[in-house]
């Protein structure tokens, strides 16, 4: 038998006792495994917690939204921002009071709502600070303090706070999710939301935690960004007008449009009194929040009958030569109307119609078209339907007092000054774009494009504009109302040299919601302008609802709309018509 060598049993020795170590050392980490998972598994966990998983699982990313300079420049109107929550374990919170004073030396925490959270012993989870920025959240960590941990977030920043709230809206939540309420963040939250996605702070937490509470990378499929027509100067300076209204004439409300008549892309859009959205929840009124351009509905008064006249002249009833005789009131249907200031002007033109807004005038063209063609145009104007802007809550305008043009005189005949029928400001705005444009009626629209994250970026599909009316109408309306601004607007004395402007001014009453009107003294004031008037780059559109101190818009709007029209002029350095 043959022996064996020395040194092939040396080997096999050598391999056993290796193999008996990394024996007892699987054991041992087995045994260490299982202390650490089974028999100190919650410990551990809760220090994972708090020294590294600071993770959300509800990080909801979503697109931003841009304005758009006027040399094509986006510029952020509302964004993510990245930072931090601090939330507390009360079963692991041992000092309630030192927390509190640590935590409230780094970042401003309500004492009666952290002591609060504090008692919910049974509760493992409870927020108490948030949006707080990377140094912050460092101060925090360095505190070590048992049973508080932080948390990643996320949250919806306004760079340009107040500006175009209520174009923007905000997000917030609905139900357990947060999403878009009110405005451009309600109506493209399918667009911006995108799906949960979780997002891993440390790989060592794996180690710690389970699987179903370890943060891993999970990206949703992305919708994209928006890109709007909102140009943030003009968009300033037309709040900045309001900001002046509100605190000369004190209404209730005030606001305004910028928009190209053209194309229908609202360059600015502002409501008086209005609201920061990075702070919405400080609102003590919640009204604040709406976008009544867009989901109110007024009787408007005279910056109707321009549109009156020109339904008259597109449908042949009146010429620019026609004179009616004006006896500053009359009897329709049982009911006294009148001029607005009761007096008769004798033999008028259809230019002194709109010169001295004669209720009566536009009464009388109103008769002579036949109340079912005055009704025909009234609804091609758009004033009965929808616009189809993209803002959320628009409002259908009421022209059910005109029924199918069979109803009771008096109603057509109010209705050619604006009374009677209610329409939203961008409905009546879009309306006088008609007269600016050449007889389309336009689409108004908020987003001209979508920035999808592949890197394509697509322009919204803008349904064409409908014909309403003969371009040679919508010019010869235009000339009459140039000669209203020309000559009459406050005595002619915003007339400006080189440059054409249509305008015309509208003081309404006031409905009660019951019926009737409220008395002398609470009017809605309106006004429009588009300028340069043969070749109009924007029209402008002013209201304010029970401004004080005086009684006709042309003293409480005209001045603010020439603000604006200068800015315009200069700004997009328009060049002279005449």
């Amino acid at each position: 038998m043959t022996a064996i060598p020395r040194s092939r049993l040396s080997i096999r020795l050598r391999a056993r006792v290796l193999s008996a170590f990394f024996i007892l050392v699987a054991l041992l980490l087995a045994i260490r495994l299982y202390f650490i998972q089974i028999v100190h598994g919650e410990d551990y966990q809760r220090n994972a917690m708090g020294q590294y998983v600071d993770t959300n699982p509800d990080l909801v990313d979503r697109g931003s939204i841009y304005f758009t300079t006027k040399d094509k420049v986006a510029v952020s109107a509302a964004v993510m921002q990245n930072g931090w929550r601090v939330a507390i374990q009360p079963p692991h919170l041992v000092d309630a009071d030192a927390a509190y004073k640590a935590l409230n030396a780094i970042v401003p925490i309500d004492r009666n709502r952290f002591m609060q959270s504090t008692a919910k012993k049974n509760d493992p989870y409870e927020e108490v600070a948030f949006r707080l920025d990377d140094a912050a959240s460092k101060a925090v960590r360095a505190l070590r303090i048992p049973g508080v941990i932080l948390v990643r977030d996320q949250w919806r920043f306004y760079p340009a706070q107040k500006l175009a709230a209520n174009v923007l809206g905000f997000v917030g939540y609905s139900g357990e999710r947060r999403r878009g309420l009110y405005g451009l963040e309600n109506f493209y939250q399918d667009t911006l939301a995108h799906e949960s996605a979780s997002i891993s702070i440390n790989p060592f937490a794996e180690i710690f935690t389970s699987a179903q509470t370890l943060i891993t990378s999970d990206p949703a499929a992305h919708s994209g960004n928006i890109i709007t027509s909102i140009e943030p100067s003009v968009e300033r300076e037309l709040e900045e007008t309001l900001d002046i209204v509100m605190k000369t004439y004190t209404p209730k409300r005030a606001g305004g449009i910028v928009m190209d008549p053209h194309t229908g892309e609202i360059i600015a859009m502002a409501l008086r009194p209005s609201f920061d959205p990075n702070t919405y929840n400080l609102e003590s009124d919640p009204a604040v929040y709406s976008n009544p351009m867009v989901a109110g509905r007024y009787e408007l008064g005279s910056i109707m009958k321009p549109l009156t006249v020109a339904a008259g002249l597109d449908a042949g009833a009146i010429t620019p030569e026609t004179t009616y005789q004006d006896r500053g009131c009359i009897t329709v249907s049982t009911y006294r109307i009148c001029n607005f200031d009761q007096k008769s002007r004798g033999l008028a033109t259809m230019q002194d119609v709109l010169n001295f807004s004669l209720n009566l005038g536009v009464s009388f063209i109103a008769d002579k078209m036949g109340y079912p063609v005055f009704t025909r145009y009234m609804r091609a104007y758009g004033l009965g339907e929808k616009t189809g802007i993209d803002l959320p809550g628009e409002v259908t305008g009421d022209l059910s007092p005109l029924g199918d043009g069979l109803g009771p005189n008096i109603n057509y005949d109010t209705a050619a000054y604006g009374q009677g029928i209610s329409v939203s400001p961008i409905a009546m705005t879009r309306a006088l774009a008609v007269l600016a444009n050449g007889g389309i009626l336009p689409t108004p629209h908020v987003v001209t494009a979508i920035k999808y994250d592949s890197g394509i970026t697509r322009a919204v599909s803008i349904p064409e504009g409908r014909r309403v009316l003969k371009s040679e109408t919508a010019a010869t309306v235009t000339n009459m109302l140039v000669k209203v601004f020309d000559t009459e607007l406050l005595h002619g004395t915003l007339k400006q040299e080189h440059y054409a402007i249509a305008a015309k001014t509208g003081t309404a009453q006031i409905p009660k919601p019951g019926g009737g009107y409220y008395p002398e003294g609470t009017y809605l004031h309106s006004f429009f302008g588009y300028f340069p008037a043969h070749d109009p780059r924007f029209i402008v559109f002013l209201f304010a609802i029970e401004p004080q101190g005086q009684t006709y818009a042309s003293a409480t709007l005209a001045r603010p709309f020439m603000d604006i029209a200068h800015f315009l002029i200069n700004y997009y350095n328009i060049p002279p018509d005449r």
